[in-house]
């Protein structure tokens, strides 16, 4: 069964692709967005930008379709980045953990927390129905440097709580296992295994 995930970004692709492979997930043939896919997130939340992309990646495909829309919420800056956490720093991961860290500057280690949330929204093409939403979290804080070269966006400076490593210090394996977005993708892929394929 093809899906296309509501997303252009190959590195995603391949990421959702492995972890449902890890799982023993041979059922579904995942595919990109076409290229002229670029909704407009006007969401004030994950959930709703989940379901703009979702809907819009069905349209155009005729296809079942599943989006995401993930970000990182600090407390010390009540929530925010959140939803605009891609365009943090105008699409410049690096440049947006520099603005992070001296936002936090001033704040002591134990004032640091924040989470990693993301929502998956699964669209069918029939009528555009929004037929499953999920939205997990991972919670953990932000230190006062990065540290490690994998992963992306925030997760040079993210620590899970209890851990002197940075998420972009950890496996791909370990990190997928415990990730907002492997959370999220485990419960999607088992509500597709359910409904499209028992």
């Amino acid at each position: 069964m093809k899906i296309v995930l509501a997303t252009k970004n190959k590195g995603k692709l391949r990421e959702l692709s492995a972890m449902a492979k890890d799982l023993g997930e041979t059922n579904f043939e995942f595919v990109l967005a076409p290229d002229e896919f670029d909704p407009e997130e006007t969401g004030t939340t994950y959930l709703e930008n989940a379901v703009i992309k979702a809907t819009e990646a069905a349209r155009m495909t005729n296809l079942l379709s599943i989006a995401d829309d993930s970000g990182l919420s600090v407390d010390a800056l009540d929530g925010r980045p959140g939803v605009f956490s891609a365009r943090y720093s105008g699409h410049d991961e690096a440049a947006g953990r520099r603005k992070l860290l001296d936002e936090l500057k001033d704040v002591p280690d134990g004032n640091r927390g924040a989470q990693y949330v993301c929502c998956m929204a699964v669209c069918a093409p029939s009528n555009l129905e929004i037929v499953y939403t999920v939205e997990t979290y991972w919670r953990g804080r932000i230190g006062v440097e990065e540290r490690g070269t994998g992963g992306f966006g925030f997760d040079p400076i993210f620590y899970e709580n209890n851990s002197d490593v940075t998420v972009a210090q950890l496996p791909a394996v370990e990190k997928n296992q415990k990730s907002h977005r492997g959370q999220a993708w485990r419960h999607v892929l088992t509500f597709l295994e359910k409904t499209f394929i028992s």
